[in-house]
Order: C-alpha cells, then sequence, then structure tokens
C-alpha cells in the first residue's frame, strides 16, 4: 500500500491526501452507479488507502488527464450514434411503401458481378512458361507473374506473394505457398514463421538481408489448402525460371512442397531431408538441400533437433 502511494506521489508531485482523494474521484469516475452515494469525507484515510492500492495492483498508475472529460455527454453521443442507423432504416422503409415494386427492385438489385473467366490448364502452362522464359531478370519475372491471370488461385488471394529479399544471394530458399500472414502483408515468411525463420538462419551465421526468398505457388489456396496438380504445374515454370536466372550456390526448400516440387520426387520430407539433391533448372544445376519448414518447429518442437543437423550440413556446404 505505501509503495503504490509513494508510486503516484511519484508521478502527480502530490501529498498523500491528495491522492487518495483523486484515487476516490477516478473509482467514482469508473462506477458511478456504486460510489455516487458515498463522498470522500465519509472515508477514512485508510479505506482511501486501500482503494489507492487496489488500483495500484491492477496496473492503474495515471489518475488525472490534461483535459477534462465529459463521460455524460460521451454516453449520450454513443446512444445517438446508435439510435441513426434505426431511424434511417425506418425512413427508408417509409419511402419504399410510396413506391412501385419494380422501381424498389431496380434500385435495390446490387450490379452484376464481375466473373474471372478461367483459362484452360493446357493454355495457362504454355502461357506461364512464355512469360517465365521472356523474363530477363528477377525483377521483370516478378513483374510478369504479378501481371499473370492464368492461376486461379489469384482469383482468391488478396497479394501475390513471390519473391523478397537480396537478388544477389548466394543462398535462395524456397517455401510452397504463402502463409495467411504472408497474404496479408503481401511478403513471404511473415509473422511467426518469419521470426523462426530467422532465428533458423542466424544459428549458421545468416541473416534474412543475405538470402532470397521465394514461394514456388505465388498466391495463397483458399483455406490453405493444398494446390491441386494442375495448380502446380501452371506455377512450375516461374521457381525454375528464378532459379536459371539467380543461379544460386544453394537452395534450401522447407517443408514439403518444395522438396517434393524441386526434386521431382514422390518422396515426403522426412525422407528427403538433409541430403543434397541437383535441381535441374533448364539446363542450369543447383544443389538444393531440404528441411522442415518454421511452421513444423513451431508446431513440433522434436523436428528442431533433424532441422539443426539439416542446417549445419547446408552450411558446411556454403563454406567450401
Amino acid at each position: 500500500m505505501k509503495t503504490g502511494c509513494r508510486k503516484w506521489r511519484a508521478i502527480t508531485g502530490v501529498n498523500s491526501d491528495l491522492c487518495e482523494k483523486a484515487v476516490f474521484n477516478f473509482a467514482c469516475d469508473l462506477y458511478p452507479w456504486r460510489m455516487n452515494a458515498v463522498s470522500a469525507d465519509q472515508l477514512s484515510s485508510a479505506e482511501l488507502s486501500q482503494l489507492m492500492h487496489f488500483y495500484a495492483e491492477s496496473g492503474i498508475d495515471w489518475l488525472l488527464e490534461d483535459d477534462p472529460q465529459d463521460r455524460f455527454q460521451e454516453f449520450a453521443n454513443l446512444e445517438a450514434a446508435r439510435a441513426r442507423p434505426v431511424e434511417r432504416a425506418l425512413a427508408q422503409q417509409s419511402e419504399s411503401r410510396n413506391e412501385s415494386p419494380l422501381r424498389t427492385a431496380a434500385r435495390a438489385a446490387p450490379p452484376p458481378a464481375r466473373v474471372p473467366v478461367a483459362i484452360p490448364d493446357a493454355e495457362a502452362v504454355a502461357e506461364a512458361q512464355r512469360i517465365a522464359g521472356s523474363a530477363q531478370t528477377l525483377e521483370a519475372l516478378a513483374e510478369a507473374i504479378g501481371a499473370f491471370g492464368g492461376c486461379n488461385l489469384r482469383n482468391s488471394a488478396r497479394n501475390t506473394v513471390f519473391i523478397s529479399g537480396n537478388p544477389a544471394a548466394r543462398v535462395a530458399i524456397a517455401a510452397g505457398m504463402p502463409s495467411g500472414d504472408d497474404d496479408r502483408d503481401g511478403v513471404p515468411f511473415s509473422g511467426p514463421a518469419g521470426v523462426m525463420l530467422a532465428k533458423m538462419l542466424g544459428g549458421i551465421g545468416l541473416s534474412l538481408d543475405e538470402v532470397l526468398l521465394f514461394n514456388l505457388i505465388p498466391w495463397r489456396p483458399p483455406g490453405n489448402r493444398q494446390p491441386s496438380p494442375h495448380e502446380l504445374e501452371i506455377c512450375r515454370p516461374f521457381g525454375i525460371r528464378l532459379i536459371e536466372l539467380m543461379k544460386p550456390k544453394a537452395v534450401l526448400a522447407l517443408g514439403n512442397l518444395p522438396a517434393k516440387f524441386l526434386s521431382g520426387s514422390g518422396e515426403t520430407i522426412h525422407s528427403l531431408r538433409g541430403r543434397w539433391i541437383d535441381v535441374n533448372a533448364n539446363g542450369v544445376t543447383v544443389p538444393m538441400m531440404a528441411t522442415f519448414h518454421p511452421q513444423d518447429l513451431t508446431s513440433t518442437p522434436s523436428c528442431k533437433r533433424l532441422a539443426w543437423q539439416d542446417l549445419l550440413a547446408f552450411r558446411a556446404e556454403l563454406t567450401n
């Protein structure tokens, strides 16, 4: 209790009695229906000190504001704001009674929604191959993917999330598809996955500024479902062209999808992790190592030991 008094005296610069009065007034402001029947003069110093101690323990250490606040007027404004939509609805209902049904229906009918046109899979794959092959830089490739309309996944995604980081890096880190955080922020490995990835790279002497991050599927599938085989084929030219243009010293594939996607194997991440696999990107051969995705390490901490072994082997290849 004395600690709370000293704390408030240090903040407000007033004596204990004034602090106690301020606490009481603050309590009355918060709980007028409980406190308006009791005045400050009716409480003893001990009772006021106990009340002050209660609020100090609750984390309240500032009692006064620079400007006075009229809580009654704030409440009246809030009630008026709540009543306005009801009044507008009643007015619209009254107006609608004087209109013909056809006129009312015409006014209420929304404009026809623009339905995205689906491109047949074979044509979409050919178009993806064409725009990927015509891109001569990573920046041009990213712009072409952003304008590509041949994959229906982009119709439900907020953002195209393809590439981020250092285009001149020696290391490329491949993820499968954007997460919900990636789709919201428009950047690969956003949110907790990015924090975990930074820790993984820091353990082997790398930072996010020294690598290039990319998603093999640039658009988040609805509900985080797995992409279909057709969607994978449509997006395949993008990741392959990135590796071809970048020519990294090594690729680190994080998770099951990029490991299978780049290796061309039907095995799972548990079989593919920890060993070097050559990736052929249109004649450019780059070594790839697969390990667990940062999200896997968060959900299954027992995978951290295996991932650490993979990262040490990956660092050894970089130093050779």
